[in-house]
């Protein structure tokens, strides 16, 4: 009885997702994650690199992945405390100092700062619509880009990007950041062969852009 209460309120707090627009902080992400590095720190001696890597992978990393495409266009102040521990994270895994400079860490471990993360997910839905491959509910979001006479973009594989007329608010939104963001891409990464191609593409594309 006691193990079930334990293991509830957690699970509760896993299976949702909470912005808080407002503050700095972007649902229970940061607090929870910044709580299980402070407690990895002290066993820290006791572990090896690969194994602190794969408790920090499991329990901070995958909470800050979360759904994370739900935070496409929003501010960088709001991306900022997610960073923050990604960043605390690799310098736990290498039992660096905490101002130790990231990136090189992160290229060792493959990883792609939280920014980049939410543009690799959001950029695979924009793969699936316009490949035809996503739910209709992504297609109205994602419109695809159809010109009205037969020009070379037809081949591109290219989104609309909505107007800005109207409140500014409207460049934060999922509909006007990712078709933006896709269009962007180069045309070999938006006219891949396969999801797996594009995904492979795209990280390296991203690693150049952002640990380069």
């Amino acid at each position: 009885m006691m193990m079930s209460m334990m293991i509830k309120p957690l699970t509760t707090r896993v299976m949702t997702v909470s912005l808080n627009l407002r503050s700095t902080a972007v649902g229970h992400a940061p607090d929870f994650s910044g709580f299980a590095l402070h407690n990895f720190r002290k066993i820290r001696p006791l572990l090896t690199e690969q194994a602190t890597q794969l408790l920090v992978q499991a329990l901070v990393i995958s909470r800050l992945d979360y759904c994370n495409a739900l935070l496409a266009g929003l501010p960088s102040c709001t991306i900022k405390p997610l960073q923050m521990i990604q960043n605390a994270a690799a310098r736990l895994v290498f039992n660096e100092r905490k101002r130790a400079h990231v990136t090189p860490l992160f290229i060792i471990l493959h990883w792609l700062p939280v920014a980049a993360h939410i543009k690799f997910k959001t950029l695979m839905l924009a793969y699936r619509t316009a490949t035809g491959s996503a739910p209709a509910y992504l297609h109205s979001l994602l419109p695809i880009y159809t010109p009205s006479r037969s020009l070379r973009s037809a081949s591109e594989r290219r989104l609309i990007v909505p107007s800005q007329r109207g409140t500014k608010s409207l460049s934060r939104t999922f509909s006007y950041t990712v078709p933006g963001w896709w269009n962007d891409l180069p045309t070999a990464i938006r006219n891949a062969n396969s999801l797996t191609t594009f995904k492979r593409l795209l990280k390296t594309h991203l690693f150049r852009h952002y640990l380069s």
